[in-house]
């Protein structure tokens, strides 16, 4: 587990100095706002999706440490997949960062995005680690409602 802590720490301090893919597609063909008003993070993710293939993706706004690095990971991941593997990828990162500390996730396929499953040890920090990937599927879905954490 001082492992997983230790790529969490370096992972996430990397992503929030260094975020990818930041700022916004000049024309996107999906978009979708974010915000969680605990910890105050507002998210703008735009995606460029062609063939039911997401060929870019990009975040813009401000956030907390986790929130920023989750998006960051977001925008590396979902580049290339289909919209079903996008679907899915959300499906299994939200299954690890809302399972109990207590259990052990399955990590497998995830990638970087495994150093984020730390977070399920700290519940306050789940919706800033999700709220990116709630503004992905409420992109992907054409909701024109912002995404709340709340």
């Amino acid at each position: 587990m001082s492992d997983l802590r230790d790529l969490y720490q370096e992972v996430i301090l990397d992503h929030t100095k260094h975020p990818r893919n930041f700022g916004a597609l000049e024309h996107p063909t999906h978009r979708a706002t974010g915000h969680n008003p605990l910890c105050g993070d507002q998210l703008v993710l735009t995606l460029d999706v062609e063939r039911d293939q997401v060929r870019d993706a990009r975040f813009a706004g401000k956030g907390c440490a986790i929130s920023t690095a989750s998006a960051s990971l977001l925008t590396e991941a979902v580049k290339g997949k289909t919209v079903s593997e996008t679907h899915a990828l959300f499906e299994r990162f939200h299954d690890v960062v809302t399972a109990p500390a207590e259990s052990e996730p399955d990590l497998a396929g995830l990638g970087k995005l495994a150093a984020l499953a730390g977070v399920r040890e700290f519940p306050m920090r789940v919706k800033c680690a999700s709220l990116a990937w709630h503004t992905l599927e409420a992109a992907l879905s054409g909701a024109g409602e912002p995404v709340s954490t709340e």
